[in-house]
């Protein structure tokens, strides 16, 4: 007996569907556009972000640290004509894209650092002191 062609469309786009939701929620599966893949690494005293962005200058790429978090925005964008010629096939347009990343504890902003280096971006975050600094509170 043969399958009904419907079905099997319905499961492809079950399985698409799927794979779009786990790459927004777990950075898995499809890439989302406009996305920047990033890692987000605890080193003891500092977070260390670590972000691709390919193609980008650094005066194309903004940070931004606001209420516990680190907003990356950077933009690319496209010569409209090409200097000395024209183009046969153009594919590298211009590009947007953008990621917030919450941190999990306060840090020093004005200690914050960050450079730029063949593609890849990094920003130490050191975190705020205070843990050893912390007073002892009795209850009466």
């Amino acid at each position: 007996m043969r399958r009904n062609p419907f079905e099997e469309l319905e499961e492809v786009l079950d399985r698409v569907s799927r794979q779009v939701e786990e790459g927004m929620t777990r950075g898995t599966g499809l890439p989302v556009p406009g996305d920047v893949d990033v890692d987000v690494a605890d080193a003891d005293d500092e977070y260390v972000v670590t972000a691709d962005l390919p193609g980008y200058d650094t005066d194309d790429i903004e940070l931004t640290l606001s209420e516990g978090s680190l907003r990356l925005e950077a933009t690319r964008e496209e010569a409209d004509e090409y200097e000395g010629g024209r183009y046969i096939r153009r594919e590298r347009t211009q590009r947007s894209v953008s990621r917030r990343i919450r941190l999990p504890e306060p840090v020093a902003e004005d200690e914050v650092s960050a450079s730029y280096q063949n593609g890849v971006l990094t920003v130490r975050l050191p975190k705020e002191a205070g843990g050893e600094d912390a007073t002892q509170i009795d209850i009466d």
